[in-house]
Formats: structure tokens, C-alpha cells, sequence
């Protein structure tokens, strides 16, 4: 029985899981992304890779560049079907201007950190983040390491 002032989670696509670990992240967005009919289908599939991806800000507009969505075998033999194709994200003009205020600062980027679905379509969260430096990424390495010690010795008590 689920809570009735609960919000119903989005259908993960896929994650980028590497973003948490090589930056701080400062504010998410939502954004639509215009994708074309082989690439939806390839996304049901779960043909998606979001790690190598980056969004950048061309003529005021935000695009998504470096996800791979690789193409089914069954892909149209008309359609040439590019995986790496760059790919529009579509936000309200007021949010992008307050993004491009944002990343002209020195330090920050704006990075893929998932895909989604929310009505029937398919979303894109994007982050504002700053780059970590080496010594925090090893911080994050050791703090990581510990939990698992803790958690192994715990398993091990309880048995």
C-alpha cells in the first residue's frame, strides 16, 4: 500500500554514475530531449550509454553530446543511424539564460546525469557541477572502502 502524498518515480533509463564520483553537484534540471523514432525504440531496449556525455551551449540553446544510443538490428535500412549523434535538450529560455550565466563562471560545467521517462517521454536531468579536485575523489575512494569494511564486519558478527 503506498503513501498517498507520495510522487511516483521516474522510469530510470539510465544513469551516469560517474558524474557523482568526478564532480560536486550544485543544482539539477529537467530537460526534454528531441530524439528520433530508431533512437526511441533503441532506448526501450536499454541501448543507452550516458558516462562519456557532456552538454554544451551553442547560440543559446543547450545540447546533449557523447551519449551513445546504439542502434537496434532491426533499424530501418533507409535511415542511416548515427549513435553518437549530437542531441537538442529543450529547457524554457529563462532557465537556460540563468545556466549560461552559471557555466560562464569560472569551474562550471553542465553534465548529463540521467535519463528518464515522465509522461510517455523521454527526460534528461542535467547538473550544474564543479570539477573535483584528485584529493577529493580519493577522499570519496577511502570513505567508500570504510563503509564496506563496516558493512563486512557487520555481516560477519551477525552470523
Amino acid at each position: 500500500m503506498s503513501a498517498p502524498n507520495r510522487k511516483p518515480q521516474p522510469a530510470l533509463i539510465a544513469d551516469n554514475k560517474k558524474a557523482f564520483f568526478n564532480y560536486h553537484i550544485e543544482e539539477r534540471f529537467e530537460a526534454g530531449v528531441v530524439l528520433q523514432g530508431w533512437e526511441v525504440k533503441a532506448i526501450r531496449e536499454g541501448k543507452v550509454q550516458l558516462t562519456e556525455g557532456y552538454v554544451v551551449v551553442r547560440d543559446g540553446e543547450l545540447f546533449l553530446i557523447g551519449c551513445l544510443i546504439h542502434p537496434l538490428r532491426s533499424t530501418s535500412t533507409h535511415i542511416r543511424a548515427d549513435s553518437a549523434r549530437t542531441r537538442k535538450l529543450l529547457m524554457h529560455k529563462d532557465e537556460i539564460r540563468r545556466l549560461i550565466g552559471k557555466v560562464e563562471q569560472k569551474g562550471y560545467t553542465l553534465v548529463p546525469l540521467n535519463l528518464h521517462w515522465k509522461n510517455g517521454r523521454v527526460k534528461c536531468e542535467i547538473a550544474l557541477a564543479r570539477g573535483k579536485a584528485q584529493h577529493d575523489k580519493r577522499d570519496a575512494i577511502k570513505e567508500r572502502e570504510g563503509k564496506r569494511e563496516v558493512e563486512r564486519a557487520l555481516k560477519q558478527r551477525t552470523r
